[in-house]
């Protein structure tokens, strides 16, 4: 059984300023939330429709029906478990290596992909500018598949932070050089634009090596990748020859 204020504080977590107030994020699915119980995120309550999950103590288990778990879940679908966990903390910056930087990265979608191929393509660091969408978002921690419990993530001044770091910067443009024919570092920073309109000017004027997918299609009227998209192209040309 939920209580009406079980439910009234649920729901409101679908909401940054409610997720930021109480410092609480939801997940859902079988997956996403074993993941999360793997990790160091810290679980407050677990609402199932099943007896799964022997490993959570019954104080924090809350077996619900259907029809209780339709009023939480910020799916249209839901899922068979939704979970409580308290935010954590940021964790300071991972200086070294390949560090992905999102400029004003908005859908959900897209930054929980993101997450899921710095996760495969063993990127530490995810940089976020503070226009960018909240990891804590349900759709970007549901698109994560557990990936947000093993990538560092922090919301920073971009323009401010890459003014002050060491190494090369990579922006991805459409007069880029060809990234097929350009010799990759292991080191540097690489920033993917907004959905829309990609790099911001700001940032555009502080990127030393500006990269490009080609397009080969015989009519090429295509005008962008999807962000997501183009992100697995580049990590993998970065990590080819590692």
């Amino acid at each position: 059984m939920v209580s009406k204020n079980q439910i009234k504080l649920i729901t409101s977590l679908q909401q940054k300023k409610y997720r930021i107030a109480h410092q609480l994020f939801i997940a859902e699915g079988i997956k996403v939330i074993q993941e999360l119980l793997n990790s160091n995120f810290e679980l407050v309550n677990l609402y199932t429709t099943k007896e799964d999950f022997k490993q959570v103590h019954s104080s924090q288990k809350t077996i619900i029906s259907e029809a209780d778990l339709k009023k939480i879940s910020a799916l249209s679908t839901p899922n068979s478990c939704l979970a409580v966990f308290k935010i954590a903390d940021e964790k300071p910056i991972v200086n070294s290596g390949l560090i992905l930087a999102l400029d004003s990265v908005r859908d959900p979608g897209n930054m929980g992909t993101i997450l899921r191929l710095c996760d495969w393509f063993g990127i530490q660091q995810l940089l976020c500018t503070m226009e960018t969408v909240d990891i804590y978002n349900p759709k970007v921690v549901q698109a994560t598949m557990g990936s947000i419990a093993r990538v560092n993530v922090n919301y920073v001044d971009l323009k401010a932070y890459i003014e002050n770091a060491k190494g090369p910067v990579f922006g991805t443009f459409m007069d880029g050089e060809n990234i097929y024919k350009t010799t990759l570092p292991q080191e540097g920073i690489i920033i993917m634009g907004n959905e829309a309109n990609g790099i911001s000017p700001e940032l555009e004027k502080i990127v030393s090596n500006r990269i490009a997918i080609p397009r080969f299609g015989d009519i090429q009227k295509t005008e962008s990748l999807n962000v997501a998209t183009a992100t697995a192209i580049v990590l993998s040309e970065f990590k080819r020859e590692y």
